[in-house]
């Protein structure tokens, strides 16, 4: 859960200010009132965030953790509460002001509830997850839309959905809750332990090598960060990092066409082969001609993939059409099965199948054009500030990274494959 909004609001106010009297006067609360709220905030994150004397006040190595992150915080409610009330017909003039009296009058839980109904899609699976009554939860998410005066919910013919307006803030109100998070990892950082999650989402390549070797490396000196592995299309990983249900992506780069609120920094150059099974007839020919590999059935990357463009090119630039209707297949372990049961190939980096080419199963033939490579890279939100842990692991996935790419360079396309 978020912290209490206002609550959090009252501990910036004091630092700003530089002490409880003068915050209490600027927010026209009582003293006891400020320090409760205070207090309230130092139990939250179990660290004391103000030292206290005749003098004033003087704030701790946690509250300039904390004070980053709640303003952090506080700005993506802003902007989701702006974003939200878009294309209702409201005033522009005061967007900012009006998304901060807002903020004071809704709750941490109308926020959560907003966001496990975008999540789960239903206000019965919603409250289940939630662990509360149905008629509670419905109640709390209810408060939330009116005291928006926006719609949230919407009657479909497949039942009520999530209105734009709720996807927009409940997008930015996980990402503050994310922030909160990430305070909370910092703090146990300052006293030697190593705290909070990551979500990586990983594409074929990176979940078949980089990944899994990086987080073996990661975990022995961080043994109490949780690490989660997240599988599925591009526009499913863009859409949670977005979110922020993810933390980094890492994979092939689109370079193109990226939402404005994400980058992509370039890591290393992917070489292609050709895939297939280490008794495939092709391993026995030498120069492979693209007439050969037309022959054999094939298995395809996905359409929105930069690799089908790999693909494509593969036959048109030798004058011919791709293989008809060929196998479009995004998961290793399905391919698999096609190249060892059948003579299927497959365009693919070599590092994909680092195991089964170690262990004899699949063989990686050269390209017929030669070095023909792809960006590989990691995706992550233009405004994202990772954890100390968080910052470890990018320079691991970032280390690895390279090795995976000093190796491209220092060997030629017919040794990748050992062939």
């Amino acid at each position: 859960m978020i912290p209490n909004l206002r609550h959090l609001e009252l501990v910036r106010e004091v630092a700003r200010l530089g002490g409880i009297g003068a915050a209490a006067r600027s927010v026209h609360l009582s003293q006891p009132a400020v320090t409760q709220a205070v207090a309230s905030i130092e139990r939250y994150f179990g660290a004391t965030l103000f030292v206290r004397s005749t003098g004033g006040i003087a704030i701790t190595a946690a509250a300039e953790i904390c004070l980053s992150r709640i303003e952090r915080a506080l700005e993506q409610l802003h902007e989701g509460l702006i974003e939200s009330r878009r294309g209702q017909g409201l005033p522009r003039v005061g967007a900012r002001a009006g998304a901060r009296r807002l903020l004071h009058k809704i709750t941490n839980a109308q926020l959560m509830a907003l966001i496990q109904f975008v999540e789960h899609g239903s206000f019965a699976s919603a409250a289940r997850a939630s662990n509360v009554a149905e008629a509670t939860f419905h109640r709390t998410a209810r408060a939330l839309e009116r005291t928006l005066a926006v719609p949230l919910f919407e009657r479909t013919s497949f039942g009520i959905r999530p209105t734009r307006a709720a996807q927009a803030l409940s997008r930015k109100a996980r990402l503050a809750r994310n922030e909160i998070e990430q305070a909370l990892s910092d703090i146990d950082a300052l006293r030697g332990r190593s705290s909070g999650r990551t979500i990586i989402g990983a594409m074929p390549l990176a979940r078949s090598y980089i990944v899994p070797v990086t987080l073996i490396d990661f975990a022995r000196d961080h043994p109490e960060h949780a690490l989660s592995i997240m599988e599925g299309t591009y526009e499913h990983l863009i859409a949670a990092l977005r979110s922020g249900e993810a933390d980094v992506l890492i994979g092939a780069l689109r370079e193109r066409h990226l939402a404005p609120d994400v980058h992509e920094e370039h890591l290393f150059d992917d070489v292609l082969s050709i895939v297939a099974s280490a008794d495939h007839p092709l391993k026995r020919r030498g120069k492979l001609q693209v007439a050969d590999l037309a022959r054999f059935p094939w298995i395809a990357p996905r359409s929105t993939s930069p690799l089908h463009a790999h693909f494509d090119a593969l036959f048109r630039d030798a004058g011919m059409e791709p293989p008809p209707q060929p196998v479009q297949c995004n998961s290793m372990v399905a391919a698999r099965a096609f190249l060892l049961e059948g003579n299927y190939l497959m365009l693919a980096s070599t590092h994909q199948i680092h195991y089964e080419l170690e262990a004899g199963m699949l063989t990686a033939l050269p390209h017929p054009r030669g070095r023909v490579v792809r960006s590989i890279g990691l995706t992550m939100r233009r405004n994202w500030q990772p954890t100390l842990a968080q910052n470890h692991l990018l320079e691991l996935l970032r280390s690895h990274a390279r090795g995976v790419g000093a190796g491209n360079r220092s060997r030629k396309v017919r040794a990748l494959g050992g062939v």
